[in-house]
């Protein structure tokens, strides 16, 4: 019977030792595209031998007759599942009781079903029900964490985040749901991550995530899909991109250009109108590319200040008056008629250099010292914003002064520079100030000395937060003649391990925008 003692410890004991063989190891799914000339049993088989051959762990398989003949071909366990399309219900996987006992009849030691909350002819609790009478292991596919908790209040053994992103609500997303994984692993069931699992990394990620196996299907037996996207990289790399409009918006000037990769097709400058956020303001810069729609597809805007998701708001007021929490994106998107990527500037500067110039590929923190101290971060190939839009913002940092804390760029920019020369009595702006070191003025190269001091201070410390492999230095002061190399000689203080691998930019002030279009292009495309 059934139901017995005896049978309901012969089930456990199942259960137990199949979970035991799959965890922290690989599923193979082996469903063939429909219709592909993989599309039969002996494909089926062949996929399932090699899997087991090269390691798997599990099997993942549709059909009866693919599950019949893959148990007996293997000796892996075998989820099985029957996908169906319905006219009345958007329930693929496993919609029927008489699927339920078709599968365990084929030898299918975990069968799955579809438990998601949609419309369905059989609710899935009863499914579960029927394949816990049957003696196997049931594994619910959810895409929402309120599921796995009703499939487990129903009896499920397993839970798979297979229907993450396909049950119809949006577009499909590109990657795994992590976050799903994240949430379900506390829920204390044997957990199988599934969908879009399609690198290393990623399942590697998701065992990090909780979970307890990973299911890999297209990256493996699906050599339709993977010749797809080796052929849609290989073709998009040799066609040539559309270019990005992009912009520099600095206190002074703005700069619009054509960018495609490092290349700068067209430029325009003008002088930043006043009145930041108007209608005037909007439509001043939008004109700068009025003659240039059709040409492109994206924009993107590189802007002093801090960028919070698509809000825009001053760091520093003093470099440039933002209105408070304005949607700079959005206005701008309307007035070009394009979607519209914005970042901080030194943050684009950034990823510039990282891409094109002095890093070249290596973790860096960028900062440009001009009439301000702005930075930013690239780690892992991964330009990093943080959480508030503010990361690598070290001009920001208060830091010692001559009576009290201060800004680290109110000491050590072009207007801290210019600021210290005048209290010792010398008028001018910070080329003034590197002029008549220039020229032998002693006061001058000590208060470039004292700038590139605090400066160093502030990068040693830098260096041992984020230990990047370089920090690229550029900017209208970071640049000047003779500053690196005091610059270096301020570190020469420091340990060895502080002292970080002081680098010249490369892109000049091209940086900002070469890299806002790059983003636009490549990492927010």
């Amino acid at each position: 019977m059934r139901g017995s003692p005896q049978n309901l410890c012969r089930v456990q004991g199942m259960i137990e030792e199949i979970v035991n063989r799959l965890r922290g190891k690989l599923i193979v799914s082996c469903q063939p595209v429909p219709e592909s000339p993989f599309d039969n049993v002996a494909s089926v088989v062949a996929y399932a031998r090699a899997a087991e051959a090269s390691g798997a762990s599990g099997l993942r398989i549709e059909g009866a007759a693919n599950v019949a003949a893959a148990a007996q071909a293997s000796t892996l366990p075998v989820i099985g599942l029957i996908k169906r399309d319905l006219d009345d219900s958007p329930v693929r996987i496993t919609p029927f009781l008489e699927d339920v006992a078709a599968l365990c009849d084929a030898g299918a030691a975990i069968v799955a079903v579809d438990a998601t909350d949609r419309r369905r002819p059989v609710p899935a609790a009863e499914l579960i029900g029927e394949i816990k009478r049957r003696g196997r292991i049931a594994m619910a596919d959810i895409s929402t964490l309120a599921e796995a908790r009703n499939a487990l209040a129903a009896g499920a053994d397993i839970i798979g985040t297979t229907m993450s992103g396909y049950t119809g609500e949006g577009p499909t997303p590109k990657d795994p749901d992590l976050d799903l994984v994240a949430h379900c692993s506390r829920l204390g069931s044997f957990l199988i991550a599934e969908g879009r699992y399609n690198s290393p990394q990623q399942a590697g990620e998701a065992i990090r995530a909780g979970a307890d196996a990973v299911v890999v299907g297209s990256a493996i037996t699906r050599p339709e899909h993977i010749t797809g996207w080796f052929r849609d990289a290989v073709e998009s790399a040799a066609k040539p991109s559309s270019p990005v409009l992009a912009f520099d918006i600095g206190g002074t000037k703005t700069l619009a250009a054509l960018v495609r990769g490092r290349e700068i097709l067209e430029r325009r400058v003008m002088t930043t109108p006043a009145s930041v956020g108007s209608e005037s303001w909007i439509g001043a810069i939008a004109s700068l590319s009025a003659d240039w729609q059709g040409r492109y597809q994206r924009a993107a805007i590189a802007v002093t200040g801090r960028v919070d998701g698509e809000i825009w708001s001053s760091l520093n007021p003093e470099t440039l008056a933002i209105p408070p929490d304005y949607p700079l994106g959005r206005r701008m998107g309307a007035a070009l008629g394009a979607p519209v990527e914005v970042i901080n500037d030194a943050q684009a500067a950034a990823w510039g250099e990282y891409r094109f110039g002095a890093a070249r590929g290596r973790d860096m923190v960028f900062l440009t010292i001009s009439s301000g101290i702005g930075g930013g971060i690239v780690l892992g190939g991964r330009l990093i914003r943080g959480a508030r839009g503010i990361a690598g913002s070290l001009g920001q940092v208060l830091v010692a002064g001559p009576s009290g804390f201060v800004r680290l760029e109110t000491l050590a920019s072009g207007f801290g520079i210019a600021k210290m020369a005048l209290e010792a009595g010398h008028a001018g702006d910070a080329r003034s100030v590197f002029s008549a070191a220039a020229a032998g003025e002693g006061w001058a190269r000590r208060i470039l000395l004292d700038a590139a001091s605090q400066l160093a201070a502030a990068v040693a410390g830098l260096q041992a937060i984020v230990d990047p492999e370089c920090i690229v230095i550029g900017g209208g002061v970071g640049m000047a003649d003779g500053f690196l190399d005091m610059l270096r000689e301020a570190l020469g203080s420091h340990s060895a391990v502080m002292r970080p691998d002081i680098v010249a930019a490369e892109l000049g002030a091209d940086a900002g925008i070469i890299g806002v279009a790059d983003l636009a292009a490549t990492y927010f495309s």
